[in-house]
């Protein structure tokens, strides 16, 4: 589905950005990984280039707009140009809002905000230029409805996320890019797996397949929104929550 084309994912040392290179080069596509785990990302980029893909490494900090020109001069010198975008690369707060520093608020905005804002920034006067190209953010049920798991700042960086996902698939439409978002719910990552049971009982109830979400659920979303078959799809957020939260 993604032959011949050239992605860059941020955050894919591991969880769901792993797992969105490793669909991506499945289906076809070169990958820029970012992360800043050296061993995560030698073992993804082994796993992409044994499928047959290209991969390149590009560590450093997201919420430094360097980082973001790093990637995508990456991208251009190693596969000529930049067909997809994935903004993965997000950490989460659980911290309550009377516990609630300045300090954190901006570590949230930083990453899960600014980062997006970089990395767009950064790849969109080349696909301007040759008119084609698809941006995905991955952002969060908790960006649409309150969330016992998730601190007022986390919620509010991923909300700002589909706005800019909105305004950007606007502006961006007559040049032939589109700009859509993920909003997973409860998934099956490292994160999740250090649940109690107890709580992870409670979440499953919630859900009305009665299960939790695999991270390939999700980057089976960001593959179709990647390709072809979804060349109408633009400034859309969609869930994957197997009905957790409905909208």
């Amino acid at each position: 589905m993604l032959k011949g084309k050239a992605a860059i994912v941020t955050g894919s040392s591991k969880g769901i950005g792993r797992q969105i290179a490793l669909e991506f080069a499945r289906n076809g596509a070169d990958v820029i990984i970012n992360g800043n785990n050296e061993a995560q990302l030698n073992s993804l980029k082994g796993e992409i280039e044994a499928s047959g893909s290209g991969a390149v490494i590009v560590r450093g900090d997201i919420s430094l707009p360097e980082t973001s020109s790093r990637l995508a001069e990456a991208c251009i010198r190693a596969f000529g140009k930049i067909d997809i975008l994935v903004n993965n690369a997000g950490v989460n707060s659980r911290i309550p809002f009377l516990e609630l520093t300045a300090e954190e608020w901006k570590r949230m905005m930083a990453i899960n905000l600014d980062g997006v804002f970089y990395c767009c920034q950064a790849v969109m006067p080349g696909m301007v230029k040759q008119r084609s190209g698809s941006i995905i953010n991955i952002s969060s049920t908790a960006s649409k409805t309150a969330h016992a798991n998730a601190s007022i700042c986390y919620g509010a960086s991923k909300a700002a996320v589909n706005s800019m996902t909105q305004k950007l698939a606007w502006e961006m439409g007559p040049h032939n890019i589109r700009v859509n978002g993920i909003c997973p719910g409860p998934i099956l990552t490292d994160m999740s797996a250090q649940w109690t049971e107890e709580y992870r009982s409670q979440v499953v109830k919630k859900i009305p397949l009665s299960r939790l979400g695999t991270t390939k659920n999700v980057a089976d979303v960001a593959v179709f929104l990647a390709s072809d078959m979804a060349d109408f799809i633009n400034g859309e957020t969609i869930n994957v929550n197997g009905g957790s939260y409905m909208n």
